[in-house]
């Protein structure tokens, strides 16, 4: 229910007929489906392991924006490590991405992962996709590529079987971001090991 006393239901009606069908037109329910491990020890994910993967774009764009102007609208700067990096500021994203850098701060030798930030706001799909990026709505940060790995660098197909798995990112990192309500992408089948997102209906862990 929204303050306006509408509704999105949990359910779209929809019967989904493939695993990419899961993604391309997921429903809250289907948000809802594959719980986060939140603040456990990192290990390589399950075959079509994605908790966060699915993100119903009606809903978000409800939330954050439905255009790069509304989106803009509540973007406000958050320091990261020097830099200056548009953040939104609904449900508080930008005060949760502010706690982990003061976190990170205690750590300097994770400073080398950390910046420089490959960065935050872009309207854009999901390379291969037509999904709508989290990055779309201001709730995603991608930390630095030196020390990153994506399933899609080494030219997989979606929902292959065997997609190697590899993570240079410190489990500190992951878990400062996941105390903090942000969903890490190396939690996924699909890696994206320098993908951060805001996502506090799916992270709530204790680290």
């Amino acid at each position: 229910m929204w303050k306006d006393a509408s509704r999105t239901p949990l359910s779209g009606g929809h019967r989904f007929t493939s695993l990419s069908d899961r993604l391309d037109r997921p429903d809250l329910n289907e948000m809802l489906r594959q719980p986060y491990p939140g603040c456990t020890p990192l290990h390589p994910p399950a075959y079509a392991e994605d908790p966060g993967r699915a993100r119903p774009a009606s809903f978000f764009g409800r939330m954050y924006g439905t255009s790069p102007a509304a989106v803009r609208a509540h973007l406000v700067k958050v320091n990261w490590f020097g830099q200056e990096l548009p953040f939104s500021r609904v449900n508080g994203a930008n005060l949760a991405l502010e706690a982990v850098a003061h976190d990170l701060a205690a750590r300097p030798e994770l400073k080398r992962y950390l910046t420089p930030s490959a960065g935050t706001y872009l309207w854009r799909v999901v390379a291969g996709s037509e999904r709508q990026s989290a990055h779309s709505w201001g709730v995603a940060i991608d930390l630095n590529t030196r020390y990153s790995d994506s399933w899609q660098w080494e030219g997989h197909q979606e929902f292959a079987r065997g997609i190697g798995y590899r993570n240079r990112m410190p489990q500190a990192v992951v878990w400062a971001f996941e105390r903090h309500g942000f969903v890490w992408g190396g939690r996924w089948y699909h890696h994206d090991t320098m993908h951060f997102e805001f996502r506090p209906e799916l992270s709530f862990g204790r680290c």
